[in-house]
């Protein structure tokens, strides 16, 4: 049989398997198993290509694929689900490297052999070391941000948008007089100034990535993140173009489509633009600014808490970042079961971006194995948030903020969030009345009807089981 179309074939279930992978995911029931599905398909298209090379060196492909095998086991393994959002963020910027490697080192390979490369290469290598470069250093920025190792604040300096236009501009400039020449049809020095062309777009590429990035606020990083994930695909799927891997191409366009849908998603439940998200310096100390609350908090004790809990025929948990930290998800599950046998009906309503990164939530319940179906959006429970009993935000802050409706000075102004200062009594558990990532203070603890539950999460719902259980 003839092999290049055996490795057709096999390019094409590695495609089909990553369709039907991506749709799994999109279920928490099904999301392992579309996992598993997805990497078996890149197991084969990664077998498949490299039957497909005739001069390789199979000592470096062994030892990297052991390599990077034991760096993928270990951070599944040891990565706690608090530093998962900076994780992906990592994986996000190692995916932009990786592809803008192939691309120079095509591009390296045809000018050491003087081969004649066609405008369509050129340009596909252009846009690959591009945003491949904007990538890897965008998402090393986002990484500190997320990790702590940055400020989760904007650094914004007078004339960034200038700064930024004028590199876009000679990344524009240099790519037009590098796409324009055609390998092995120039002089030598020409070609040297092709080669520091390019040179000079990857370096053009990681900074435009830095200071993209640096302005955007910590609250925003969910919306950073998938947008991120979105120009790794772009950039592998331009790779694949520049190698001529059709396999590549298909799978870098499914996660820039899929990611470019995620950050609409995330936009739609800010009810921000892209734009406003990426310039508007979302955060800052000017941006920031809205009315100062003042008023009483009303503290309750696990014991109290407890009381109104027990009486409660309908509960709403709230989950935000807060639980992450505490790594309470579990404790919840355990409370949310004894009001289950309490005849209590009982929803975990997750905010879009609630967390660090999209889905950051649901992937936390999913560990403690709460029932996919108890998990609802805002505009399933905020219609009927006015004949809830108890609403119990855990940890979460901007996104049961009701000066998103109530105060048009607020930044968060015009954000659908979770309407939990409307059900009879909301219990919030927090550390303090510190304002969450975006730096904007909340009302919701001043509400007649808020009561705080001062302490760490895990610990104050490990007090509510604990009642329950005596």
């Amino acid at each position: 049989m003839n092999l290049e179309l055996v490795r057709g074939i096999c390019y094409i279930a590695a495609s089909i398997l990553f369709v039907f992978g991506l749709k799994m995911l999109g279920s928490p029931t099904t999301a392992r198993r579309g996992n598993l599905v997805s990497a078996i398909g890149m197991l084969i298209a990664v077998v498949t290509a490299l039957s497909a090379m005739t001069d390789i060196k199979w000592a470096w492909i062994i030892a990297g694929a052991g390599i990077g095998s034991a760096i993928g086991a270990l951070a599944a393994r040891l990565v706690k689900m608090t530093a998962m959002p900076q994780m992906v963020g990592l994986f996000n910027g190692f995916g932009g490297l990786a592809s803008l490697l192939v691309g120079f080192s095509e591009f390296h390979s045809r000018w050491a052999d003087a081969d004649t490369t066609q405008l369509f290469t050129m340009v596909a290598i252009f846009l690959t070391v591009l945003t491949g470069g904007v990538t890897f250093s965008g998402s090393l920025v986002a990484y500190g941000k997320l990790a702590g190792v940055v400020t989760g604040k904007p650094v914004l300096y007078k004339g960034r948008n200038t700064v930024n236009t004028a590199i876009l501009i000679a990344i524009v400039a240099s790519g037009i007089f590098f796409c324009a020449q055609k390998l092995g049809q120039v002089e030598n020095a020409e070609t040297q100034g092709v080669y520091i062309a390019l040179v000079g777009i990857v370096v053009l590429a990681l900074i435009l990535g830095v200071l993209s990035t640096i302005g955007i606020g910590g609250a925003d990083m969910p919306v950073v993140i998938c947008l991120l994930n979105s120009y790794s695909g772009l950039a592998a799927c331009a790779a694949g173009f520049v190698i001529n891997n059709n396999v590549l191409i298909v799978s870098g366009s499914l996660v820039g489509a899929s990611g470019l849908v995620l950050t609409n998603i995330m936009c739609k439940a800010m009810n921000r633009s892209l734009a406003n998200v990426l310039f508007s310096g979302f955060g800052s100390a000017t941006a920031a600014k809205g009315a100062a609350y003042e008023g009483q908090a009303r503290p309750v004790s696990a014991e109290d808490a407890y009381l109104i809990l027990e009486a409660a025929r309908s509960v709403v948990f709230v989950p935000g970042y807060g639980m992450a930290v505490a790594q309470a998800q579990h404790v919840v599950r355990e409370l949310a079961d004894m009001l289950t046998e309490n005849g209590t009906e009982v929803k975990y309503c997750i905010h879009p971006v609630a967390g660090r990164m999209p889905g950051h939530m649901n992937v936390l319940l999913a560990e403690a194995n709460v029932p996919y179906e108890l998990l609802v959006e805002p505009q399933d429970v905020n219609p009927t948030m006015k004949i809830v009993d108890v609403a119990v935000v855990i940890g979460a802050n901007d996104v049961v903020n009701p000066a998103a409706r109530e105060d048009q000075s607020s930044p968060l102004w015009g954000m659908p969030v979770v309407d939990v200062d409307r059900a009879r009594t909301c219990i919030v558990l927090k550390r303090s009345l510190n304002p969450g990532f975006a730096g904007v203070d909340n009302p919701l603890f001043f509400k007649d009807n808020t009561r705080m539950l001062f302490g760490d999460a895990k610990a104050s719902v490990a007090r509510l089981v604990s009642e329950f259980k005596h």
